[in-house]
């Protein structure tokens, strides 16, 4: 007898049963493709397209006005600090004279001419001092200030009774700032007191100071 004639009517609705199911199963994938694939509705599309497209404008917008400001910034700096190298050279003439006035001392007594030679070299360097802050280039006096690494440097450290410690108590050499950027530092003598020795409150800067307005 063949396989056929084995099977029984028991089977073949067991067979028939496997197909109903997949062919419901095969149904409801083919209705969740159709929905999947139905179209958009315009409507959300439109709003969609529209939001991608104003942020890649807002992002665009942004990298153009960074851009604007970098650009802006580079020229003024410069159009600010173009002068950096020349100052500097200038400065090397300030000290110069400086140092010529300090030598010379007092010369009340001096003869007509020494007294002329001095008096044109000190109208010389405060011409210079004034075309320096014309340019925007200002001279640091740090005199009693508290030390201040990015503008001072310390040479050495010296007994002052006038100043705490950590104070400027000797300027070697002035220092300079160009429109707010440091040229040069200021090299200082910085106070150092022995232990348990501290200034006099009166003595000290801003001591005797009225505050109570």
């Amino acid at each position: 007898m063949s396989e056929t004639a084995k099977n029984t009517p028991e089977d073949l609705q067991d067979v028939n049963a496997e197909d109903t199911a997949s062919e419901e199963v095969a149904a409801e994938a083919t209705e969740e493709a159709v929905e999947d694939a139905a179209p958009q509705d315009p409507v959300e599309a439109l709003q969609a397209e529209v939001a991608e497209l104003k942020d890649r404008l807002l992002r665009q917008a942004a990298e153009v006005e960074n851009t604007r400001r970098r650009a802006k910034k580079d020229v003024e700096d410069a159009g600010n600090y173009a002068i950096t190298k020349f100052a500097r050279d200038l400065l090397d003439v300030s000290d110069n004279l400086r140092r010529a006035l300090d030598a010379a001392g007092d010369t009340s007594g001096a003869d007509p001419a020494m007294k002329t030679l001095f008096d044109g070299v000190e109208m010389t360097e405060q011409a210079l001092q004034k075309a320096l802050e014309k340019n925007g280039i200002e001279k640091l006096e740090p005199l009693g200030e508290k030390l201040d690494p990015n503008k001072h440097q310390a040479v050495f450290e010296l007994p002052h009774p006038e100043y705490p410690d950590g104070h400027v108590a000797q300027v070697m050499q002035a220092g300079y700032v160009l429109k707010g950027r440091l040229l040069r530092p200021a090299m200082v003598g910085v106070t150092k007191n022995p232990a348990g020795e501290k200034p006099s409150q009166d003595d000290t800067p801003g001591g005797n100071v009225d505050t109570s307005a």
